[in-house]
């Protein structure tokens, strides 16, 4: 049963990613404004956890200042123990004063590890923008070629229609040279079943101015 799940996984995910490719090339400012708000919501993300590495920086070296504060109090109390002859209460101090010592030792150790790291964060946050910037460029070189191609379609479009429509536009040219033809036909006809007509109106004029002279 668990190999038949994986095979329909396997069999959707292939699919999906077929989709995913032939929309790319379809519309690839669209997958790649997809892509940049991925990106965009990994910074905000990768910002919130840097932030949250300094609140965690500032709680150690909040933590260390107290416990070295404990430690040279407990050390000054053993002694004061000590010069009383408390040798109970010295030794308490004095214990207190290691574990004080150590977890101080331990806090100051982890800050400084803290601050290295967010220094690298820093620089890989820094490195973070610029990568998206470059997206940023970078869509908008590509809608800038594609607003060209589009521009350039259209201008074809008007000024050389065959190189767009090919074989239709042919037809469509031979269809407009029919119809001039034909139109010249037409006026040829009126022409030669009027001239008749008109001539024989001329010669009664010119009969007529004839006999009146």
């Amino acid at each position: 049963m668990s190999n038949l799940f994986t095979r329909l996984k396997d069999s959707l995910s292939s699919d999906i990613n077929e989709l995913l490719d032939q929309k790319e090339q379809k519309n690839p400012i669209a997958m790649l404004n997809q892509h940049l708000r991925r990106c965009e919501k990994e910074v905000t993300r990768v910002r919130e956890l840097i932030d949250r590495q300094y609140l965690l920086k500032d709680t150690f070296i909040r933590e260390y200042h107290q416990a070295s504060e404990m430690a040279e109090k407990r050390l000054k109390q053993a002694e004061i123990a000590e010069r009383a002859g408390e040798s109970e209460l010295h030794e308490f101090a004095l214990k207190e004063q290691e574990d004080y010592a150590l977890k101080a030792e331990r806090l100051k150790s982890s800050y400084d590890s803290t601050a290295k790291q967010l220094d690298q964060l820093e620089q890989k946050y820094a490195e973070m923008q610029r990568k998206l910037k470059d997206m940023y460029l970078k869509r908008m070189e590509l809608m800038s070629r594609e607003n060209i191609a589009n521009a350039n379609n259209r201008i074809d479009r008007v000024v050389h229609p065959e190189q767009v429509f090919g074989q239709s536009f042919s037809k469509f040219e031979e269809s407009e040279m029919y119809l001039e033809r034909l139109e010249k036909k037409v006026n040829a006809n009126y022409h030669h079943n009027t001239i008749d007509a008109r001539i024989r109106q001329l010669e009664r004029e010119l009969e007529k101015k004839s006999g009146q002279a």
